[in-house]
C-alpha cells in the first residue's frame, strides 16, 4: 500500500508539473530536440574547411562535391531548424532533418560504430515523435484521410518514437560491479522499458528527462574543456545530442504516450 501511494504521489507531482508548464513545454521539447541540428549546422559554417577536407580525405570524392556536402548539410539543417520553430512546413522540414541524419550516418562512417548508430537512431525517434505533432495540429499531409483509431499512422510514429529514444539509454549503460553502477542499470532500464511499453509513460518519460539531463551536464560539460582541444568538440556533439534526445521525452510528457500503449488500453479496461 505504501508503494502505491508512493506511485500516486509521484504521478500527482507530474501532473501538477504538466498543469504548469503545458504552455511552454512543446516549446522547449521542439528546442531541444533540434538543438544538435542546429548546433551542427552552425559549426558547419565555422569548421567549413576542415569538415570539407575531412569529407574529401574520407571518400575521394573532390573539392567540390565535399563542398556541397557541407553546404548540403548546413542549409538543410539551419534550414529545418528555422522551420520547425517558426511551425511552418513542419512535416517536409522532419524529413528534410531526417535525410540530413541518414547522410551524415554513411559520411561519417556511424553505420560501422555501434554507440553512435543508437544515437542517430534515438535522434530519428525524436524526429518521429516531431512529424507525429505536427500531423496532430491538423497539418498532415495526408489530410483528408480517415483516422483509423490506435491504427492510424500517428499512433505507430509514436510507438515507433518512444521505442527508438529508449536506444539513447543503451548507451549510457555501465557495466562494471560497483553498487552504484547496478543500481543505475536497474532503475534506468526499468523506466526505458516503461516509456517503450507505455506504462505510467509521462512519469517515466519525465524522470528519465531530469537522470538524463543531469548526467549529461556532468559528463559532457564540454565548456570546461579549452575550444581548441579536440574533447571540446567532441563534448559538445554529444551533449546536444543528448538535448535532442531529451527534447524526444518532453514530447512524450507534454502529448502523452498515442493509442498504441499500455496507458491507453487502460482506459478501455
Amino acid at each position: 500500500m505504501g508503494q502505491n501511494d508512493l506511485m500516486s504521489n509521484a504521478e500527482d507531482v507530474a501532473d501538477q508539473f504538466l498543469r504548469v508548464t503545458k504552455q511552454y513545454l512543446p516549446h522547449v521539447a521542439r528546442l531541444c530536440l533540434i538543438s544538435t541540428f542546429l548546433e551542427d549546422g552552425i559549426r558547419m559554417w565555422f569548421q567549413w574547411n576542415e569538415q570539407r577536407d575531412y569529407i574529401d580525405a574520407t571518400w575521394s570524392c573532390g573539392y567540390f562535391l565535399a563542398a556541397c556536402f557541407v553546404l548540403l548539410n548546413l542549409l538543410g539543417q539551419l534550414g529545418g531548424c528555422v522551420l520547425i520553430l517558426s511551425r511552418n512546413f513542419v512535416q517536409y522540414a522532419c524529413f528534410a532533418l531526417f535525410g540530413i541524419l541518414s547522410l551524415q550516418t554513411i559520411a561519417y562512417s556511424i553505420l560501422w560504430d555501434l554507440k553512435f548508430l543508437m544515437r542517430n537512431l534515438a535522434l530519428g525517434g525524436g524526429l518521429l515523435l516531431l512529424l507525429a505533432e505536427s500531423r496532430g495540429e491538423g497539418k498532415s499531409m495526408f489530410a483528408g484521410v480517415p483516422s483509423m483509431g490506435e491504427h492510424s499512422p500517428k499512433q505507430y510514429m509514436q510507438l515507433g518514437g518512444r521505442v527508438l529514444l529508449v536506444l539513447m539509454f543503451m548507451t549510457l549503460l555501465h557495466f562494471d560491479p560497483s553498487f552504484i553502477s547496478i543500481l543505475q542499470n536497474l532503475v534506468g532500464t526499468a523506466l526505458i522499458v516503461l516509456v517503450a511499453i507505455g506504462f505510467k509513460t509521462k512519469l517515466a518519460a519525465l524522470t528519465l528527462v531530469l537522470w538524463l539531463f543531469a548526467v549529461n551536464v556532468y559528463f559532457n560539460a564540454f565548456w570546461m574543456v579549452p575550444a581548441y582541444k579536440p574533447m571540446h568538440d567532441f563534448l559538445k556533439y554529444d551533449f546536444f545530442q543528448t538535448m535532442s534526445v531529451i527534447g524526444g521525452l518532453l514530447l512524450i510528457v507534454a502529448l502523452g504516450p498515442g493509442g498504441v500503449s499500455m496507458d491507453e488500453k487502460k482506459k478501455l479496461w
